[in-house]
């Protein structure tokens, strides 16, 4: 016997009390292992599905709805959120990459690997809501998700009569480049290059020293190896209440088994959840 009803399909959780979202990621799963399905379901953008003991179908979003459905989060002039179209499709447009822990960090030197646009867009809210001024993001690459953080921490600052202030880290040098190329082109308005301060090479050194304090964010987009020292390295600065996001927590598991020991750890003072984000998202919340 099989039943049809709507169901929301998102690239972003949300979490609603009594009710259940679910992702593209978690359709592929309940379909692998023929899984039943039960509403009530929440509903936000309603895609007919069928759903039995067998199957369910369903329409994946394409990469420009993506896109826009992320865009549409986030406050920027309309010059950036082109920018941020732009640089999104070229990303996306790579084959997929991951990181091992038996691969070198240059692995990915000539790849476009950026955070997808919907990860992107909860970092953003995340900001937002939190209202962190102080950020630091291990992995700027071409500095795509660089671009969110600054837009969230200057309209925090703004708010606050503070200064907003977000430490790239990039340790290859032609990425380093391109990612300055890409915040200069940016609206004149939005200033994203004005609170970035970059640091090119091994983070691990070029963090030690002239940090914020507190630091209220810290974003893990980075070879899953320096994860955890780039964590410990931030620590004693991070404010209680801070938020760590570490991007394919899962599809890169092995590489992120001392991270999520440490962070599974409650005598380090984390608590910590895994959204179910294509690859797996990380957020952690530090109590101190």
């Amino acid at each position: 016997m099989s039943n049809t009803c709507s169901v929301d399909v998102v690239q972003s959780p949300v979490i609603t009390e009594g009710s259940m979202t679910l992702t593209c990621h978690m359709i592929r799963h309940i379909k692998a292992h023929s899984m039943d399905l039960s509403p009530p379901l929440f509903l936000i953008q309603s895609i007919p599905i069928t759903y039995d003991n067998q199957s369910i179908s369903t329409h994946v979003m394409s990469d420009q709805d993506r896109i826009e459905h992320a865009l549409a989060s986030v406050v920027a002039a309309p010059a950036t959120l082109q920018l941020l179209r732009e640089l999104h499709s070229e990303a996306l447009a790579e084959p997929a990459y991951v990181s091992t822990d038996s691969q070198p960090a240059s692995a990915a030197l000539d790849r476009f690997v950026a955070l997808e646009p919907e990860k992107c867009a909860i970092v953003y809210l995340l900001l937002r809501a939190s209202g962190a001024t102080n950020i630091v993001e291990a992995g700027t690459s071409f500095g795509v998700s660089t671009i969110y953080l600054a837009l969230a921490a200057k309209q925090n600052a703004l708010l606050k009569n503070v200064s907003a202030k977000v430490i790239a880290t990039e340790n290859e040098s032609t990425k380093a480049i391109r990612a300055q190329e890409n915040w200069k082109r940016s609206d004149s308005s939005d200033d994203v290059s004005g609170c970035i301060d970059l640091r090119e090479g091994d983070l691990k050194e070029t963090l030690k020293t002239d940090l914020p304090e507190p630091i209220d964010f810290l974003l893990l987009d980075i070879w899953s190896a320096l994860a955890l020292p780039t964590l410990q390295v931030v620590q004693p600065r991070l404010k209680k209440g801070a938020m760590i996001v570490a991007d394919n927590i899962i599809s890169s598991a092995t590489g992120y088994t001392d991270l999520v020991d440490y962070l599974s750890d409650k005598n380090n003072g984390f608590r910590t959840t895994t959204a179910p984000y294509d690859g797996g998202l990380l957020i952690a919340v530090y109590t101190g």
